[in-house]
């Protein structure tokens, strides 16, 4: 059966990146049709890429910059730009454009959004292509620009820098990336001209968020505890820390060691939420892993010889080493989104302990196979 194919625009994005990867990941009956940013000044190329999709998925654009008449101007361009492409290729697939609840706003980005919405209107019109515009609250999720995707990416930024962010103490409707891409993934393919609302899942409070992250830190960086995640929200906004953590100077995290004529005793983990610990052994030379969580917590301990981790981020060639040694107990916690092995570099066994947030369930693994 013939996959569908679908484009992506501003597909190295916040969002473009996940939707990328889960559609990449997560099924098989989607081709992605590769897009260049300059296509949108290159008429010809940007035609030939709309009649090679059947679904064209709008993401392209400019959230924050220091000057408003910009973001106006080159959303608005770029939407322009794509729907002359898609008149002039005859388009008759679908287009989803990524809009905002901004668009109720009288602001530079929120009239591109609306307005980008209207031209998108009248372009499936005039040549008869389905359109669907969705109008998505606040994204928050990993792998987001401080100072540029989402305030909550900015406070992880923040937090590990010991910097205290100005912080304006209003309510603001949230949703977390994985649900924008799943509604994204729910549209695809539905005919006719509509605009959908996406719902928010959570109004909070600026400085609840801060205080929740603030919690986050003392908790995880002070004790190694994994916090007290209380619900999905809670769990989303952990994740988001934890990737922000990956970056920096953070790991591997040493344990402490308890020592006395009867040997040592190390507390591998303390939690609140449960979940799942084992240990493996491995031969001299034989690599474990490659492959990656989207919602698991996962931490890697070596208690026994001597070990190389490496993670890449989906999506970037960059590979992390880290070396861990059963004799200097520590530990690496793996964000979500990075493919992971570990590697017995030794000459003796390897002992490993692995704990993860939730019980494998063979129906529902979260384990997807991606070599380092």
């Amino acid at each position: 059966m013939a996959k569908i194919k679908v484009g992506i625009t501003g597909h190295n994005g916040f969002l473009g990146t996940h939707l990328k990867n889960q559609l990449n990941f997560k099924y098989d009956s989607y081709q992605i049709i590769p897009f260049e940013r300059y296509y949108f000044d290159a008429p010809n190329q940007l035609q030939q890429f709309a009649r090679q999709c059947d679904i064209i998925i709008h993401l392209a654009g400019l959230n924050r910059h220091h000057s408003q008449e910009v973001i106006y101007n080159t959303n608005l361009a770029l939407s322009q730009k794509l729907a002359d492409a898609l008149v002039a290729a005859a388009f008759d697939g679908q287009l989803i454009f990524a809009s905002s609840i901004h668009q109720a706003q009288n602001t530079p980005y929120g009239r591109s959004k609306k307005e980008s919405n209207e031209i998108f209107v009248h372009a499936a019109e005039k040549v008869h292509f389905s359109y669907t515009g969705l109008i998505i609250p606040n994204i928050f999720g990993p792998f987001g620009q401080p100072h540029y995707n989402s305030f909550i990416a900015t406070f992880c930024h923040c937090l590990i820098q010991n910097k205290s962010p100005a912080i304006q103490d209003n309510v603001i409707d949230l949703i977390y990336v994985d649900a924008v891409i799943e509604t994204i993934i729910l549209a695809l393919g539905v005919d006719g001209i509509r605009i959908n609302k996406i719902p928010h899942q959570i109004s909070i409070s600026v400085k609840e968020v801060w205080n929740l992250l603030i919690y986050h830190k003392q908790i995880y960086f002070e004790k190694g505890v994994i916090p007290d995640l209380k619900n999905s929200f809670e769990l989303s906004l952990f994740n988001t820390f934890l990737s922000a953590i990956v970056e920096g100077p953070y790991y591997p995290r040493p344990y402490k060691v308890h020592s006395d004529v009867r040997g040592i005793f190390v507390e591998l983990i303390r939690e609140f939420n449960g979940g799942q610990t084992s240990f493996s052994i491995t031969r001299p030379g034989v690599t474990r892993g490659n492959h990656f969580h989207t919602r698991k917590i996962e931490r890697f301990s070596v208690i026994q010889g001597e070990a190389e981790v490496n993670i890449r981020k989906i999506g970037s060639q960059d590979v992390k080493k880290f070396y861990l040694k059963g004799d200097c107990p520590a530990y690496i916690d793996i964000p979500i989104w990075y493919t992971h092995n570990i590697t017995n570099i030794g000459h003796d066994d390897l002992i490993t302990v692995f704990w993860i947030n939730e019980p494998y369930n063979s129906e529902d693994t979260d384990t997807y196979v991606e070599k380092v």
